[in-house]
Parts: structure tokens; C-alpha cells; sequence
């Protein structure tokens, strides 16, 4: 593992080695195109969907708040898919939500909102 990744800081919870496949990106467009690229390159069409849409929405509010929105949320999805144990968990939780049994469908909610929580106090700086 690089010295530089020893340094990120790591309070999502993770399973046992679950380190990060990269580092964390800046926010910022070519930073986030290269992380989706790595970790989610299946994602890369709703990526370049969400900016065009992002940017189409700031042209029409006059206001760089759906661009700064654009970065976080993206920002939120590497920093899941770059532990890959941690989007394992995510994705699973995911399909429990369609449970017919209820309690099953509320731990998968509880299970997928504690890792987007957490996945977003990284991002705002921990």
C-alpha cells in the first residue's frame, strides 16, 4: 500500500481488510471521471448524465449549487465503491429493500443509510 494512502483517514465501517482500492479523490470533475472510471466504470453513463444534468440545472438557476451537489453525491459513490467489501454490503442491502419480509427490508434500510451516512461525513471532511 503507498504511504500516501496510510495517511486517509478511515472511520466508514469497513469490513476486515477492506482497505481502499485508490486514494480518495479531490472533488473535482477530472478527479471524480478518473475515480468512477476506476472503481464503477459501469457507472460512467449516469456520471456523464448527472453532469450534463447538473450543469443544464445550473444554467438555468443561475447558481453553482446543482454542480457543488453533482461533486458530494459523486464524491459519496467512490468513496463506497473504493472499499470494495463496503459496496458489497451496500449492494446487498440494496436488494434486501424489495424483502417481502419486513424486518429484513428495515435492517437493509438501516444497514444502506449507516453506509451512505458515513460515506458523506468522509467526503464534508470526516
Amino acid at each position: 500500500m503507498p504511504d500516501e494512502w496510510k495517511r486517509l483517514p478511515m472511520t466508514v465501517p469497513f469490513g476486515a481488510n477492506d482497505g481502499p482500492i485508490i486514494p480518495r479523490p479531490a472533488l473535482t470533475l477530472p478527479a471524480l471521471r478518473q475515480a468512477v472510471a476506476t472503481v464503477a466504470p459501469s457507472r460512467l453513463p449516469e456520471f456523464f448524465e448527472e453532469l450534463q444534468d447538473a450543469f443544464v440545472r445550473a444554467g438555468e438557476e443561475d447558481s453553482v449549487v446543482p454542480i457543488r451537489m453533482f461533486y458530494q453525491r459523486w464524491g459519496v459513490v467512490v468513496e463506497i465503491e473504493r472499499y470494495p467489501a463496503t459496496a458489497r454490503r451496500l449492494h446487498a442491502a440494496e436488494r434486501r429493500v424489495d424483502s417481502a419480509d419486513p424486518e429484513a427490508r428495515n435492517q437493509a434500510v438501516r444497514e444502506a443509510g449507516d453506509i451512505v451516512r458515513a460515506a458523506h461525513r468522509e467526503v464534508a471532511g470526516g
